[in-house]
């Protein structure tokens, strides 16, 4: 077995909306997007044990210990009050688990689920610790048949796609804008590695979706349609998904901002569409 860890904010044994089928969902912690419309804001840093959020705890489930913040899982009321103060945008309750701890909850659960992914944060922030999980689940005869997907940002280099690639059966890419200056606005960077990486998953067969978040008056996919839809018709036969914006979760400006409803994804959808865009996938609810 391997040692590596990973910094995990949450392990879902059983979900349906990360991936075809039922799956084992890993979120790891930590990304490098700081998103305005993220639904898991909690997700993008990493607790440096300021112990702010220790005396804010309604339930005394937080101490520090030789200046670490140490949460007490038996005690907590999953109240979030730490999530909403944390200056880090971090959770204390993140824990660092092994591949082996991982592998033991995939097992648990593996009669009953068609395969795992791990999502974040951005997964691949923790490439190693990935390629270790996925390359056991690979070489564990009673966890082989599971299939290994990652939900990504797009960030990782060529070269970190290239070491995932033996590994990994799919990943699925968010593209949240067409133009580069409006996604350094949404998300603090620009996306020329993200279409990189997206061209380059096309190519060798491992991009499963292509995401798209629809979000009234800040996404620029109706405005870029011409663009975008000959981008995406170069990628080949790969399902789009659209997602509807809101605001639950959200923390800053984007609390402000408007839903999207079926509208907004009919006017995206359509006009995909009429650029020979048709492998669509609607949200299946709206919020």
């Amino acid at each position: 077995m391997n040692s590596r860890c990973a910094l995990v904010s949450k392990i879902i044994p059983f979900s349906c909306v990360d991936g075809p089928g039922s799956r084992l969902a890993l979120f790891l912690q930590g990304c490098n997007l700081r998103c305005k419309n993220c639904h898991n804001p909690w997700t993008m840093g990493r607790c440096n044990d300021c112990g702010e959020c220790v005396p804010q705890c309604p339930h005394q489930a937080l101490s520090v210990h030789d200046g670490k913040v140490s949460w007490q899982a038996e005690v907590c009321q999953q109240c979030d009050t730490c999530l909403h103060m944390c200056p880090q945008q971090a959770t204390p309750m993140a824990q660092t688990m092994s591949v082996e701890q991982v592998i033991q909850q995939i097992a648990q659960v593996a009669p009953f689920i068609e395969g795992i992914t791990v999502s974040g944060g951005e997964a691949t922030t923790q490439l190693p610790f990935i390629i270790a999980l996925f390359q056991t689940l690979k070489s564990t005869p009673s966890l082989a048949h599971l299939t290994c997907l990652v939900d990504s940002n797009g960030e990782l280099p060529i070269s970190g796609w290239q070491k995932l690639q033996a590994v990994c059966d799919g990943v699925m890419v968010d593209l949240k804008s067409w133009d580069s200056a409006r996604h350094l606005a949404l998300t603090g960077r620009g996306n020329a590695r993200i279409k990189q990486s997206i061209q380059w998953l096309a190519q060798h067969g491992m991009l499963t979706e292509l995401r798209l978040l629809v979000i009234p008056g800040h996404s620029d996919y109706l405005e870029e349609a011409e663009s975008l839809g000959a981008f995406i018709a170069e990628l080949g036969d790969i399902p789009v998904r659209l997602n509807a914006f809101h605001a639950h979760g959200v923390y800053g400006e984007a609390k402000a901002w408007g839903s999207a409803g079926p509208t907004d994804i009919d006017a995206v959808s359509q006009a995909l569409q009429a650029r020979g865009i048709t492998r669509l996938i609607p949200p299946a609810l709206y919020l």
